[in-house]
């Protein structure tokens, strides 16, 4: 039986997931759950998982969820090359360092670059003020400088000449903002050239095929109306602005 991924693409970590089982050949059965009508807190998806929160793996009785956690337990379950997370001790710990890092980095201030960006207008009908949005890019300048100089360094990729998990996560979260049209990129020749060379390992067309969405978050508006989706903005809304 094929696994059955539940899945929203305008989330950056079931873009990893996603593009990871198809590139690999992984059998799945793609299982849409639109956070923007709510569906995670529907009645069923509750019975899949309690954290109302995609990415969420199904493998006959067995649930998973958490992006890194699928994303290896694929690695284990279907025997892909070696490279995506190494046998070998010091470069699978390169990865774990990454996955351990960039949820307080480049997770959380490329997703609060889109939101302010992107969200806040479209929920509040007003642009964020401009302190809170320099701030925030600041963040993310910093943020990027870091994962330049600390993970990329002067290699291919970030645990050297081979594409990895960690590339491939952290490039999702890196198109968060430039779905909001900030191009993270520009004027970042090594990050640009590091871009490039995931594109092409990960094949142009799948990658592309993950973003459409996001990259086309100006069709936004259109959804933001539901009930189910306020409910899930509202309080993210207030945390942010915290």
């Amino acid at each position: 039986m094929p696994l059955e991924l539940f899945l929203d693409l305008y989330s950056q970590p079931c873009r990893s997931v996603y593009i990871f089982a198809k590139i690999n050949k992984i059998p799945f059965e793609f299982r849409k759950v639109d956070l923007a009508a709510g569906e995670q807190y529907g009645e069923e998806f509750g019975k899949i998982s309690v954290l109302r929160k995609v990415p969420v793996m199904r493998d006959g009785d067995f649930i998973l969820t958490e992006s890194v956690a699928i994303l290896q337990y694929m690695v284990q379950m279907f025997s892909t090359p070696d490279h995506w997370y190494p046998a070998d001790v010091q470069k699978q710990a390169r990865v774990n360092e990454y996955f351990s890092w960039q949820h307080t980095a480049i997770r959380s201030h490329a997703s609060k670059v889109f939101w302010f960006r992107c969200m806040v207008p479209i929920l509040t009908g007003a642009e964020v003020p401009k302190e809170k949005m320099d701030s925030a890019l600041e963040d993310l300048s910093s943020t990027l400088n870091i994962f330049e100089k600390k993970f990329l360094r002067d290699q291919h990729f970030i645990i050297g000449d081979r594409i990895s998990l960690a590339d491939l996560v952290a490039i999702t979260e890196m198109m968060q903002p430039v779905g909001a049209g900030l191009d993270v990129f520009k004027d970042r020749p090594r990050l640009s050239a590091w871009r490039d060379r995931v594109k092409q390992e990960l094949g142009v067309a799948a990658f592309h095929e993950a973003h459409e969405v996001i990259m086309n978050a100006a069709s936004l508006p259109q959804t933001i109306e539901n009930k189910g989706m306020l409910e899930f903005l509202k309080p993210r809304l207030q945390k942010l602005f915290n």
